[in-house]
């Protein structure tokens, strides 16, 4: 049996620890501690803790990417000159993280949503590196796709994917409490179908006009 590395070790370590204690708590010293390491493997290895979290978070990341690109352009391909649709948009865009979540990645599930709520400009700065070329690819994508919905409307619907995803990747614990187990979380093909379905219907629907209900009389 292969023993891992001493840069698996810390980006092991790096990883466990980042995802339960957040970024900016996380010391070097933490880590190489974890990782039966010293400094300056780090040093030699990564140079500062920013260019470690990029390094972790593009072993994860980095393939999910690739395949939402790969996935992307099937769709374009398919669409040939036409809008591509938004089901499919979707889809590519959602498919390899819940694939990912429901493979046993547990600590890339939770370094996933730390990340996402972490402030920071350092963290900010890594995430969004990762997800720059994902950014331009969909977001044209999907102002094709429905060229007649204000653009404002539509990051606002990329906004609540995102958050719709992030959520279900870490909370689908939840799911059998408040459905008293009537729903099954394991079926990452029914989520998907369930998250497209519905999140197509969102994209299409009439721009708000205000809460009715809220209205004075």
């Amino acid at each position: 049996m292969d023993h891992p590395t001493t840069k698996t070790r810390i980006l092991d370590a790096a990883e466990r620890l980042f995802a339960e204690l957040g970024f900016a708590d996380t010391s070097l010293r933490s880590i190489t501690a974890e990782a039966g390491a010293n400094l300056a493997a780090v040093n030699y290895y990564f140079q500062s803790k920013e260019a470690l979290l990029e390094a972790v978070l593009a072993r994860r990341i980095g393939p999910i990417n690739r395949e939402r690109l790969s996935l992307l352009d099937a769709c374009e391909a398919q669409a040939g000159d036409n809008p591509p649709p938004i089901e499919g948009l979707i889809r590519a865009f959602l498919a390899p993280v819940l694939s990912a979540s429901h493979q046993g990645l547990a600590g890339f599930v939770r370094l996933f949503g730390r990340m996402h709520a972490e402030p920071g400009e350092a963290v900010e700065a890594v995430f969004h590196g990762q997800f720059a070329e994902i950014k331009s690819r969909f977001v044209a994508a999907f102002r094709r796709a429905m060229p007649n919905v204000p653009a404002e409307e539509m990051f606002w619907g990329v906004h609540f994917l995102i958050g719709a995803m992030a959520h279900t990747m870490s909370g689908l614990h939840h799911l059998k409490f408040i459905s008293d187990g009537l729903c099954d979380p394991s079926d990452s093909e029914a989520i998907l179908n369930r998250l497209v379905a519905f999140f197509a219907a969102g994209f299409r629907a009439p721009a708000p006009q205000g809460d009715p209900s809220c209205t004075a009389h």
